[in-house]
């Protein structure tokens, strides 16, 4: 059931329906009180009058009766020739009118200047302008051969005038009628869309539904009241807040802050209290109408409880994935050691040894032992990486350090390394052990590659006012880059860059990238790898400011 706000109904303009009858009860109106007037002075008007006023308004009762007909109780449409002959009529009544009153004499002139009017409403500009002018002609007609009057400058101004009028009524009608058909179009495109839009919400499987400022209940399709679970025809125009937040504890809640903030919020979950109960997705939109009127807010939400199953087996999945292919990694890893050391200790154990083959296979031995620990003790440390403690961590000072450290290493040199961005402090919340262990590997991992001759550049910035990095949750955040001047990572190497065991470089463990993912998931972030400003590759690091730090970093 489709529930909408009641709105006021608002004033629509006059069609032609309505001129018409306002145009034949005025006309009954004068020529009904012209007999009345004649009837009560029988005497001082004369028989001859009299007459006339009784023809006139029979003729003006019998044409208006059957036009009423014709228009109202048919409902016919009136063509162009029925509304020049309402017109032409009532020019002739007026005529009338005017000679029975007295002609020059007469005070009922200027109700030739209403008929002048009433033909700009229902005619086009033409026949505004062409009534106009037959009622000046039929009224100096009169004058002339009724009363054998001259033309005086009196008489002259009348004529001038309903000229005038015809002109001005004219070109208005028409600027109405013009008006009034652009309107007509744009209501009916309006209706039709308010029927496409209802009928679109209502066949929607996404809740849709909006409180004013007060929480009274605005509006809500279908899917609303299957998701919510109680009758909203009964609560609409009521405070509903409550009502909403007993069922979906929380919702009612989200949508007092999205009024109270004037914000909307793009991801909520709430549980219904239903058997099975209901994950919902809610999100929020807030109508500021301005002008002090205060904002609505409208909950789009969904059942998104299939989903998160499906998302719940999709991470289980791929836990297992991980799992399975970690293990082959490791396997592999240490498959080669214990092949070469096999292969030494048997021949070790067989005769004809020369003292110098036995002394090179036991240092083979003893180094793929000493290969295997230091795997093992590797693969440990980013088994067990954790985030162990909480506290406020000045970042630019770690990134010092961590910088500091890697120029001594043998590695760095000939690499010329620059920082921007760590004179001022920068503050997060999080381990500083894990975050100076994630930092040095990137740091040896872009020296390494940068070579001989090449350049590393740090970069820390407060990223708080920037719009957050696009696939992240991370609203609030600052940014740590890495980039050198090395040969870039492809695509494809990108998309497994962070793995366990997966390297590129000789000799190396693949595990110093796999860390420093570990690390910054720990801490709730983010890493990307792009190609840098030096052609090389680029490290981004994102990690969250909460509100306790966000203030220190304010203060």
């Amino acid at each position: 059931m489709l529930l909408e706000p009641s709105v006021p109904d608002t004033p629509q303009p006059l069609g032609r329906g309505d001129l018409l009858r306002w145009l034949y009860l005025g006309r009954l109106t004068l020529v009904t009180g012209i007999l009345a007037g004649a009837l009560l002075r029988w005497f001082q008007a004369g028989q001859d009058v009299t007459l006339i006023a009784t023809i006139v308004f029979l003729s003006a009762l019998v044409l208006t009766s059957a036009s009423f007909w014709w228009s109202h109780l048919l409902a016919r449409e009136p063509g162009g020739n029925f509304l020049y002959a309402q017109v032409i009529l009532d020019t002739l009544l007026v005529t009338a009118i005017v000679h029975i009153t007295g002609g020059p004499e007469s005070n009922f002139a200027p109700v030739y200047i209403l008929v002048i009017s009433a033909g700009a409403l229902l005619l086009p500009l033409p026949g505004g302008v062409l009534v106009g002018a037959l009622a000046s002609m039929v009224y100096f007609a009169d004058l002339v051969w009724g009363f054998d009057t001259d033309l005086s400058p009196a008489i002259g101004f009348q004529i001038g005038l309903f000229t005038l009028v015809a002109l001005i009524t004219g070109f208005l009608g028409d600027r109405l009628r013009r008006a009034g058909l652009a309107l007509g179009v744009v209501e009916s495109e309006l209706r039709q869309l308010r029927l496409d839009t209802g009928d679109i919400l209502e066949n929607l499987a996404t809740g849709v539904m909006t409180v004013d400022s007060g929480g009274r209940l605005m509006y809500a399709n279908s899917a609303a009241e299957a998701l919510l679970g109680f009758v909203q025809s009964g609560w609409l125009g009521r405070p509903v807040v409550e009502e909403i937040d007993r069922f979906a504890p929380g919702m009612g809640t989200l949508l007092q802050r999205s009024i109270a903030e004037r914000a909307p919020v793009d991801r909520f979950r709430a549980v219904t209290d239903a058997d099975p109960p209901v994950a919902l997705g809610i999100s929020t939109a807030v109508l500021d109408r301005g002008d002090g009127v205060p904002p609505s807010v409208t909950a789009i939400f969904q059942d998104i409880t299939d989903l998160e199953r499906l998302e719940a087996l999709n991470r289980r999945a791929a836990r297992l994935e991980a799992v399975a292919e970690l293990s082959a990694s490791l396997a592999h890893e240490i498959r080669n050691p214990l092949a070469s050391i096999r292969s030494a200790v048997e021949q070790i154990t067989r005769s004809g040894l020369t003292r110098d083959d036995r002394e090179i296979l036991e240092r083979l031995v003893i180094a793929e032992s000493d290969r295997l620990s230091r795997l093992l003790s590797e693969f440990l440390d980013y088994s067990a990486l954790r985030l162990t403690t909480r506290e406020r961590v000045d970042l630019s000072s770690v990134v010092r350090d961590a910088v500091t450290l890697v120029r001594q290493h043998p590695d760095a040199r000939g690499v010329e390394i620059e920082c921007t961005g760590i004179d001022d402090p920068l503050a997060v919340v999080g381990d500083s052990d894990l975050l100076h262990r994630a930092l040095l590997n990137m740091l040896l991992n872009a020296v390494h590659y940068a070579g001989l001759d090449g350049r590393v550049h740090v970069r820390l910035r407060d990223e708080r006012h920037r719009p957050h990095p696009r696939g992240t949750p991370i609203e609030r955040a600052v940014s740590l880059a890495v980039s050198d001047s090395g040969p870039g990572v492809d695509d494809a190497t990108a998309q497994r860059i962070f793995d366990p065991f997966f390297t590129t470089r000789e000799g190396g463990s693949g595990l110093g990238l796999a860390v420093v993912y570990r690390a910054v998931e720990a801490h709730s972030g983010a890493i990307f790898v792009d190609r840098s400003r030096f052609g090389g590759a680029e490290f981004v690091m994102y990690l969250p400011i909460d509100n306790e730090t966000e203030g220190e970093l304010d203060a």
